[in-house]
């Protein structure tokens, strides 16, 4: 598929590098550019002038397809429509970015997601449509496709549907958490920008035998991570067991972020990011080998994003040192130090500094506390002892003729519960007596 990049920018020099980055993402082949530094051109995005230009380079060059770096409006798209050759297509960023998306579904929730925003792009081109009708217009170009007056009905109802759906496997995944939480596992989130190694460290944080052995009891658990130099190589969530002696820990991989998405894209992937939301500790990963100020931008937007409803401590990852040398490294912990006060330095690919991120994971996740329980001995005791030792670090049981004594450490949740279990066993006894 061939496709001309286009783009506008109000002043400066527009880059291009990460539209065609996207654009490689989604397979298509760019063979030609058309760049404009200007004020938005209401009807077409760029002037006219060289609108028209960029109608003579999808001739030239036999281009499918025109893929805008700004957000077009459903007129915008028609009326660049009628000036480019019969069958190119013309769409935007956020088009691109869904087409990668279905093409990376894989999860039902994942291709429910990407349903939901492709339908919430589509509905106020539907909506056009319907206006353009009533003035006689016909909107059948690629752009905007054929009039149907009972689209718009359809989409609404689509979305509604959707979101039920959504809304019944997030409530399914939010019981698997607190099943996890019950049964003691302090839960960790990589967060940050796509392409920034999240799938890559998580491969060195993750310890794949006990992935494998707990494959029952977490079905989601998955024993592979892709890692890969591509855009949204991760969609859905991949969690995966890390091996911090004496915790127990789950550390998930999640969809990354993207500059300039729009709130109806949000939206959408909004359940994907409630594994971050909701954990208790979320890794923050940044390529330290960016431009600062780029740097600065993302860390900026992450934050804003996460401060909104997470409430789990954050620690900044600066990641891939592996490509910059000391001097760099240092002047860009300074410049981020307001951001990032105290990072973790690391690099997914070579392993570096992994250990001091596995302790600094240790020391940021809930404080394990001790406790000592006096049981009494029942036909169910050994039962309570064993899920004990599953489930919290056991430092001594001593067993007497009428009692167990059992001296353990674990996190608050896992004591609570132990503490709730010995109270049924007291009770028990106390009616056999």
């Amino acid at each position: 598929m061939n496709a001309i990049i286009a783009k506008r920018v109000d002043s400066g020099t527009p880059d291009t590098s990460e539209i065609r980055d996207l654009a490689a993402a989604a397979g298509y082949t760019v063979v030609g550019e058309v760049t404009q530094s200007r004020r938005a051109d209401a009807a077409l995005q760029l002037g006219e002038g060289k609108a028209e230009e960029l109608a003579e380079v999808a001739v030239a060059t036999e281009a499918t397809t025109v893929i805008f770096d700004n957000r077009l409006g459903p007129y915008q798209t028609y009326n660049l429509g009628q000036l480019l050759p019969d069958g190119v297509e013309v769409i935007d960023r956020f088009t691109l970015i869904l087409e990668i998306f279905g093409q990376r579904a894989q999860t039902r929730k994942a291709q429910l997601q990407v349903e939901l925003a492709e339908l919430r792009y589509e509905l106020p081109r539907a909506e056009a449509k319907t206006s353009l009708a009533k003035r006689d217009e016909h909107p059948g170009f690629m752009g905007l496709g054929e009039y149907d007056e009972s689209r718009e009905r359809d989409i609404k109802a689509q979305i509604s549907r959707i979101k039920d759906e959504l809304e019944q496997i997030e409530q399914t995944e939010e019981q698997r958490r607190e099943r996890r939480r019950d049964s003691g596992f302090d839960l960790v989130a990589l967060a940050g920008y796509t392409n920034a190694g999240k799938s890559t460290l998580l491969r060195q944080l993750a310890d794949d035998l006990t992935v494998e052995e707990n494959e029952d009891l977490h079905p989601d658990l998955d024993a592979t991570a892709e890692s890969q130099d591509k855009l949204f190589t991760t969609l859905g969530t991949t969690t995966r067991r890390a091996s911090i002696e004496p915790r127990d820990v789950l550390v998930t991989d999640t969809v990354g972020f993207i500059s300039d998405l729009p709130h109806w894209l949000v939206e959408s992937f909004k359940s994907t990011l409630d594994s971050v939301y909701r954990a208790d500790l979320v890794l923050l990963v940044v390529d330290i080998s960016e431009p600062i100020d780029e740097i600065h931008e993302k860390l900026v937007t992450c934050h804003d994003t996460l401060y909104e409803r997470n409430e789990a401590p954050i620690v900044t990852v600066l990641n891939k040192i592996d490509t910059v040398d000391d001097d760099e490294l240092a002047e860009k912990r300074e410049a981020l130090s307001s951001l990032a006060p105290n990072p973790v330095t690391v690099s997914g690919m070579e392993g570096t500094n992994v250990e001091e991120l596995l302790e600094r994971i240790d020391r940021e996740l809930p404080e394990w506390e001790e406790e000592r329980l006096l049981l009494p001995m029942t036909d169910d005791t050994m039962s309570v002892v064993s899920w004990i030792h599953d489930n919290a670090n056991v430092d001594d049981v001593t067993y007497g003729d009428e009692d167990v004594v059992v001296s353990f450490e674990a996190r608050p949740a896992i004591i609570e519960q132990a503490r709730s279990r010995a109270t049924e066993l007291r009770a028990t006894a106390a009616e056999s007596a």
